[in-house]
């Protein structure tokens, strides 16, 4: 991919830089900031050279809160990274001309205010592409979309990736020729989207455990009873994944009213809520002998309340790090999981992706990797 380290002058050129600021936030101020820090080695290397960057980004917020990336602005300027909010987009040509000086940073409001981003409206690419001369993309995760900002954009303007997105590229690649024992463990729901993965993965990992809703699918497919546990809606052919020797499913689970069963041994009022303690300790036998690990999901309903599991997994691949084994994590309650836990600084790799890294590890590339390299000279 070609990078910003190959962009040749930057002094006074105009960067648009497609960052991921799709943040938790609450009462105005951002709960979460990794993916905000993430993207500060690009700012700084384009800043130091003198350009004018220009941040754009989408942001997703729950009911009753305001779509604002303002709080995101408040929180660059603690990092260090002094900039300029604009808040309609439709005025940002004349404040970028006006008021963004040699090395200075502007971010503009929530693209998403126009339904011209996710419907991908070249009028709308081309009015993002006119306030810069150059566009680089850092946000690895949402290049499985192909919104105007991620794969529209490209055609209007000579196209880089930033570091975050390279190193998303550079680590998640390493799963295609891992060293071995390689550990794979998946969590999380949406079976149909995350066939392709497992099947990809059934054959190039070592050992593959399945858990969460995910598992559900499968002991269905056993014959198990699995009373009110979810699962998917849609119907997919899961002999090959089910008689792989190489599948690991919990041994038992934590149902919803907090008893340990085994997963043979549910009753048709039972639902499954989280991996249990034999589970645990199972597949620990498993990562403690591994050389690589990837993990992506959590293995139970994290977010109700149910951390036993996903965080006893967090602390042994944490662990297996320090011993030397290659540990790449990702997806948005993992990453919740290590960040409770405080440790994103004790893996290889923790991935700002939750879709982008399923779909990059299962195609290989991305719409938004495709439309750098087929970008505007």
């Amino acid at each position: 991919m070609k990078t910003i380290k190959d962009i040749q002058y930057l002094e006074g050129v105009k960067v648009l830089v497609r960052a991921d600021f799709n943040v938790p936030i609450k009462n105005g101020a951002v709960m979460d900031d990794y993916r905000i820090r993430m993207t500060i080695p690009t700012i700084e290397f384009l800043t130091k050279k003198g350009a004018k960057v220009i941040l754009i980004s989408h942001l997703e917020v729950k009911e009753g809160e305001k779509a604002t990336l303002a709080p995101v602005s408040d929180r660059l300027t603690k990092l260090g990274v002094s900039n300029t909010f604009i808040e309609n987009i439709r005025n940002a040509q004349a404040a970028i001309e006006n008021e963004l000086q040699n090395g200075g940073v502007a971010v503009i409001e929530n693209l998403r205010v126009s339904d011209g981003e996710k419907k991908n409206d070249p009028k709308f690419a081309k009015e993002l592409a006119s306030l810069a001369d150059v566009y680089v993309n850092d946000a690895f995760s949402v290049c499985h979309r192909k919104h105007a900002s991620i794969v529209g954009v490209p055609k209007f303007l000579p196209s880089y990736a930033g570091f975050q997105l390279e190193k998303e590229i550079s680590n998640l690649s390493k799963a295609f020729n891992a060293p071995h024992p390689f550990v794979f463990v998946l969590g999380g729901a949406k079976f149909d989207t995350k066939l392709p993965l497992l099947q990809k993965f059934i054959d190039k990992a070592d050992s593959v455990f399945v858990g969460g809703a995910l598992a559900h699918d499968l002991f269905k497919f056993k014959g198990y009873e699995v009373g009110t546990s979810l699962v998917s809606e849609v119907s997919v052919d899961l002999s090959a994944i089910a008689t792989s020797p190489k599948l690991i499913l919990p041994i038992d689970v934590t149902t919803k009213d907090h008893q340990v069963k085994m997963s043979d041994a549910l009753l048709p009022t039972d639902c499954a809520y989280d991996a249990g303690p034999k589970t645990i300790e199972a597949l620990k036998q498993k990562i403690a002998s591994a050389k690589f690990i990837l993990w992506n999901g959590p293995v139970g309903m994290y977010e109700d309340g149910f951390t036993e599991g996903t965080e006893g997994i967090a602390k042994m691949i944490a662990e297996q790090t320090s011993k030397g084994a290659e540990t790449i994590v990702g997806g948005g309650d993992t990453l919740a999981a290590i960040a409770k836990l405080g440790i994103e600084d004790k893996y290889s790799f923790v991935s700002t992706g939750g879709g982008a890294m399923l779909d990059y590890l299962a195609q290989g590339t991305l719409p938004g990797i495709e439309a750098l390299d087929d970008s505007k000279e």
